[in-house]
């Protein structure tokens, strides 16, 4: 099913990640060794460097990443936007929503291809493993640019296929063979995470996303590779105003 693409593409995650939401947080502990927490914390400190003002997470998920952005300095408010109720049901029961210390978290149902702010409202833009399941990523991409002032940042967080060598080979046979394994074990649901890993090789490298970056008009684009390369943490820049 990861070959899918448009609403059909659409219809089939929606239903999935629905159907996998009570246990979405404990698969990506498992399937990473909690390595994923650590991924989004450097991902919002990186995209909120230097910005003061509100942040968007999209594709929030169950918010991990939002809260991640709320810790940051410089940023005042943080909103998540997801298509899925089920997901931000979790999200706003996590105790982190709550939590003086860090920004306001504030979650809402929404499109990424037709994100529901006016032009220039965030001054960042970020979105944790999601753009493998969008129905289009350079209109996601071009979303996202939309939405941030110039000046801000956007940046992804994303599996990448692997440059190739061992290290590709050990991740095909990890992800192919065990993580659906562990879906079907602690989840009930080997088909999910039979697709997720397979996402991956329907998906673009990481130049070719860097690529879509330049094209929805972003500047100093680039990307940085985390978790022995099978991770890519993109960022671009929306042009100043002269």
């Amino acid at each position: 099913m990861a070959h899918l693409r448009g609403d059909d593409k659409r219809r089939y995650v929606a239903e999935m990640f629905a159907r996998i939401s009570p246990r979405y947080d404990l698969m990506n502990s498992l399937m990473t060794g909690g390595l994923h927490h650590r991924w989004k914390r450097e991902t919002a400190r990186f995209t909120s460097h230097g910005l003061q003002g509100a942040a968007l997470d999209v594709a929030t998920g169950t918010g991990d990443l939002a809260f991640a952005l709320a810790r940051c300095p410089g940023i005042d408010r943080v909103v998540g936007v997801d298509l899925l109720p089920e997901m931000l049901a979790i999200a706003r029961g996590k105790p982190a929503a709550g939590d003086e210390r860090n920004a306001p978290a504030g979650f809402t149902i929404g499109d990424a291809l037709s994100l529901p702010f006016a032009n220039d409202t965030f001054v960042c833009a970020t979105a944790g493993f999601s753009l493998r399941n969008m129905a289009d990523v350079p209109a996601a991409i071009a979303e996202m640019a939309r939405v941030v002032s110039p000046g801000g940042r956007v940046t992804t967080l994303e599996l990448t296929p692997m440059p190739p060598g061992v290290r590709a080979v050990l991740g095909r046979v990890y992800f192919h063979k065990v993580v659906p394994l562990l879906g079907q074990l602690v989840a009930g649901d080997r088909t999910a995470y039979t697709y997720l890993p397979s996402s991956v090789d329907y998906f673009l490298t990481a130049e070719g996303l860097a690529e879509v970056y330049r094209q929805a008009g972003l500047v100093n684009v680039g990307y940085r590779r985390l978790g022995l390369g099978g991770v890519a943490l993109h960022y671009g820049e929306k042009p100043a105003i002269r």
